[in-house]
């Protein structure tokens, strides 16, 4: 396999359908395990904005935007991987119907799937733990206990939606190349040789992972909106009703997600902090859940990702 070019290039990536996505600041390769047993491969040249410096180049705007490109990429290349993993049905359908319509109908149910999940997303882990605190009666007029309580219940159901995801055949084969493109991330940055030999020796659990920046996102947030929620409460009184209440927070997301950017890319770069090693490690016992150890086959696909971001 080839050796890493450069040990300091910044890359990440996100376990696919029966694969791995990675990406550098320039680039994205996507590696897929097809129905033949082989490897799809799939190369991508990407522009951020932040490149471009100036305003979007700011700290707290510059997380924002990254989410948002992440969130983009990462549809695309897990819609190319369901394409992957479903050509063969979808070659039969298609020899049936006529290619045209197959190809139509994947990218619209594709479409619709995607905004039907963000909304349901939206409902469960925002609206309904605002509803249910807002229903306690002892909660009162109190900003900082309402969002204690909207915030426990919001974990809740983040740690029992991923617990019971994992039960399922078909996710923990995903959390299984999960753990392979930590793998290979950590051999890069030890500077090993690129083989699914030497990368099986590495952990699992990465401390600049998407589920810590997530789990991030979620305390930051509750600390954020009790203290917005105060300053609001005491100016303009109490929010009418839980609907106003999440309409108004919304907008605010991408700040608390820039702040969480900022707060992740730092203990990336200090992990050697016995402080930024005490805050990372909640997020580094959540993978305990979204990371399950691959076997070589995962690990090959992984590093054929990895390789193809390299190749320039």
């Amino acid at each position: 396999m080839n050796q890493p070019m450069n040990r300091d290039l910044h890359i990440g990536g996100q376990a696919v359908i029966e694969g791995v996505m990675m990406r550098s600041p320039q680039r994205m390769a996507i590696a897929v395990r097809n129905h033949q047993g082989g490897i799809s491969l799939k190369r991508e040249e990407l522009s951020s904005l932040t490149a471009k410096g100036g305003f979007w180049g700011w700290p707290l705007v510059r997380g924002a935007v990254v989410l948002v490109e992440a969130l983009i990429i990462g549809i695309r290349a897990l819609n190319w991987s369901a394409e992957i993993a479903m050509e063969e049905g979808r070659e039969k359908r298609d020899r049936k119907h006529g290619e045209k319509t197959g190809e139509d109908w994947a990218k619209l149910g594709t479409g619709l799937m995607t905004v039907f999940a963000f909304a349901l997303g939206l409902i469960i882990f925002m609206y309904i733990p605002y509803w249910l605190s807002r229903a306690l009666k002892e909660v009162g007029q109190n900003q900082f206990v309402f969002h204690l309580i909207a915030g426990a219940i919001r974990m809740l159901f983040f740690l029992g939606y991923l617990y019971l995801i994992s039960r399922w055949k078909e996710i923990r084969r995903i959390f299984e190349y999960h753990g392979a493109e930590h793998k290979s991330i950590f051999a890069l940055e030890a500077g090993e040789n690129l083989s699914p030999q030497s990368v099986a020796k590495y952990g699992t659990h990465h401390p600049r992972c998407g589920t810590s920046f997530i789990l991030i996102v979620a305390v930051l947030a509750i600390l954020f909106f009790a203290l917005f929620d105060s300053v609001v409460v005491s100016v303009a009184g109490d929010y009418p009703n839980v609907g106003v209440r999440f309409l108004v927070h919304l907008p605010l997301i991408p700040l608390v997600a820039g702040i969480s950017y900022e707060i992740l890319k730092l203990s990336g770069e200090k992990r050697k902090s016995r402080l930024v090693a005490l805050l990372s490690q909640p997020g580094l016992w959540l993978q305990k859940i979204t990371t399950l150890e691959p076997d070589e086959e995962q690990l090959e696909v992984a590093l054929a990702a990895l390789n193809a971001v390299l190749e320039k």
